[in-house]
């Protein structure tokens, strides 16, 4: 069975660092591509980044240069390395994956119909 539990969330001053993780279990991460979206109070749901099982790396605007997705393949593991977070980046973070035998690439990566296994997130909360 398909799982995936994120961690690493937690509360944190403007300008600082966090790190994600999320673990997966019953499945091979390296058969799908894997990704982090998240969810502010009263807005939708949106893509952070996403780690293709080609490992081609893809991520939304706001967040180039200051985020890095990786993958653990050995451990299982994704992660998610934030920095500079700003006050409006506070969110229920979560992870995401997308059977590789289904990813379309002539659809947009951050398509939650891409993904077919979520986690129950983890909060992260920036404070100015």
């Amino acid at each position: 069975q398909v799982h995936l539990v994120e961690s690493g969330g937690g509360s944190v001053q403007a300008g600082g660092s966090l790190r994600l993780s999320c673990a997966a279990s019953g499945w091979s991460i390296s058969d799908y591509c894997m990704g982090w979206f998240r969810q502010a109070p009263g807005k939708e749901r949106e893509g952070v980044a996403v780690i293709t099982h080609q490992c081609i790396l893809y991520s939304t605007n706001s967040v180039e240069g200051r985020f890095t997705i990786s993958r653990d393949v050995a451990k299982n593991m994704l992660y998610l390395q934030m920095n500079s977070l700003k006050p409006e980046e506070t969110a229920m973070y979560y992870c995401a994956a997308g059977l590789k035998e289904r990813w379309r690439y002539d659809m947009n990566w951050y398509d939650e119909r891409q993904y077919n296994y979520w986690g129950a997130g983890t909060q992260v909360t920036v404070s100015s």
